[in-house]
């Protein structure tokens, strides 16, 4: 019973917050795009439900709101992990080994090509075409962190400090 209660003020925490970007946008149709940025910025993707709530509360078909969000690649309709990893797959980053950093990481995480975020949902990691920095290849960015000349173990370490620093947050926060 009490994780029904919690569910539902979770949803609808949620739901008010898309509401207060919706209001902040005046509920204008022409401002999709950033209404849909600033949502997925505070809840990580775009959901099912708040597509619904967006195009209801916009008056425009579903299939609008869910055209722009599948057009666009920036936008999410899965979850994504608190900490967002990039690995840089273009000419200079390939041809540097980018994707040994890949392969480490799909192993320590659990990852698959199908499955891009961890089942806590600590980490997304995402194979982008180019990040514009080639003198620095191999690039792998970390929460907008540009991490160049990267190895898999320079970028092993940061996950082991970031699994660190949560677990510790964690440990506290129960005391």
């Amino acid at each position: 019973m009490e994780e029904s209660i919690d569910k539902s003020q979770a949803l609808a925490a949620q739901f008010a917050a898309v509401e207060a970007i919706l209001a902040k946008n005046n509920h204008d149709p022409s401002r999709m795009i950033p209404i849909l940025q600033e949502i997925q910025d505070v809840q990580k993707y775009l959901s099912k439900d708040v597509i619904n709530y967006v195009a209801s509360a916009l008056k425009v078909p579903a299939s609008r709101v869910y055209g722009v969000a599948t057009f666009y690649a920036h936008f999410s309709l899965s979850p994504k992990g608190r900490h967002i990893l990039r690995i840089c797959d273009g000419t200079a980053c390939h041809v540097k080994k980018s994707h040994a950093t890949l392969e480490m990481l799909s192993k320590k995480l659990g990852l698959t090509d199908d499955k891009r975020t961890t089942d806590d949902l600590m980490f997304t990691v995402e194979l982008v075409s180019c990040l514009g920095t080639c003198g620095l290849a191999p690039v792998v960015v970390i929460d907008d962190e540009v991490h160049g000349q990267s190895t898999p173990a320079t970028v092993e370490a940061i996950i082991d400090d970031i699994i660190a620093k949560e677990n510790a947050a964690k440990a506290e926060q129960g005391k």
